[in-house]
């Protein structure tokens, strides 16, 4: 009996040390859980550091806005500088919301439990060069969550002499193609470290102004930019600066910089922008700025407007 007394002692001490451990291992398994958190920028920092932060919830007024089931159209009176002189046309820009599938990166057909929620913007250009026109456009779909890069990033410009295009795809590194009619062009494919794009600051400042990055940062300009420029797709220190109802990018080096100027109440509306650079090649290079004011702003379904009966909602955007 003795025997039996101590072998059913030790067999409780046994069960005892086991259940202590696993308590332990519930209670650190608990704290490691993964949260809901992702990079993002740190715009109080005068680096592109990212930290981690938590998603925010959108607003009530964020999403009665952005969830209506239409989208935000802004018609501007556009000033291009091209070739050393300055071009009058228009631009306009879309934006609107879409479910989106980050793993092969293209708007999803349904809602579903792959998919996330983007502020997407198509931003156009239509301008002419003396007897042929230029039209670019520059697609950019950004998570409403509003902490992390875009996901993809897409520019095609068009004029007489042929066409360019370019995408990126933020996988575990920016993942670039690029194809032009340009010999040293051409079809090209290469990674990038990440780093801010210029193309998502523009999604960004309509979630919230106050999560742009500012001080000296590493920033790859507009697709648009660097193809009009004939420059390597990379990042390059910019100096941005946030005021009220205006953020500038500065580019030492590029000797360029854009001013958006903005609704600083939500929707927090894009009503002009400015980019200064160097336009036209050898002796016709210049200093001269390129400068967008809004005409009109409307909320539509425009995917559903395409009648011809429709097109009198291009006079609203006084487009005609």
């Amino acid at each position: 009996m003795d025997i039996l007394k101590k072998l059913f002692k030790i067999i409780k001490a046994e069960i005892l040390f086991w259940l202590i451990i696993g308590v332990i291992l519930l209670v650190v398994s608990c704290n490691n859980k993964p949260q809901e958190k992702e990079l993002a920028f740190n715009s109080n920092v005068n680096t592109t550091e990212k930290t981690v932060v938590s998603k925010k919830p959108a607003s009530p007024e964020f999403n009665a806005y952005w969830y209506a089931g239409e989208a935000e159209i802004s018609s501007y009176k556009l000033e291009q500088a091209r070739y050393g002189e300055l071009r009058e046309g228009h631009a306009i820009l879309i934006y609107v919301t879409e479910d989106f599938l980050p793993e092969i990166q293209v708007k999803a057909d349904n809602r579903n439990k792959k998919s996330i929620s983007v502020l997407k913007l198509n931003a156009t250009k239509n301008f002419n060069t003396g007897i042929y026109p230029y039209s670019i456009m520059q697609s950019t779909f950004y998570p409403v969550s509003n902490n992390k890069h875009a996901i993809k990033v897409s520019s095609s410009m068009q004029e007489w002499c042929g066409h360019v295009y370019a995408q990126l795809n933020n996988r575990d590194q920016f993942e670039v193609m690029s194809h032009s009619y340009f010999e040293g062009e051409a079809d090209k494919t290469f990674k990038l470290e990440k780093a801010i794009l210029e193309n998502e600051l523009w999604t960004q400042l309509r979630i919230n102004p106050k999560s742009l990055p500012t001080g000296s940062i590493e920033v790859i300009p507009a697709f648009e930019y660097t193809r009009l420029r004939h420059l390597n797709v990379k990042a390059y220190t910019a100096h941005a600066s946030l005021k009220n109802d205006s953020y500038t990018l500065d580019y030492p080096e590029l000797n360029r910089t854009l001013i958006i100027h903005f609704n600083p109440k939500f929707p927090f509306e894009i009503e002009a922008w400015e980019e200064t650079f160097k336009s036209g090649f050898g002796s016709h290079t210049k200093m001269l700025t390129t400068k967008a004011t809004k005409l009109k702003t409307i909320k539509s379904p425009y995917w559903q407007k395409n009648s011809n009966a429709d097109e009198i909602l291009r006079e609203t955007l006084l487009l005609n």
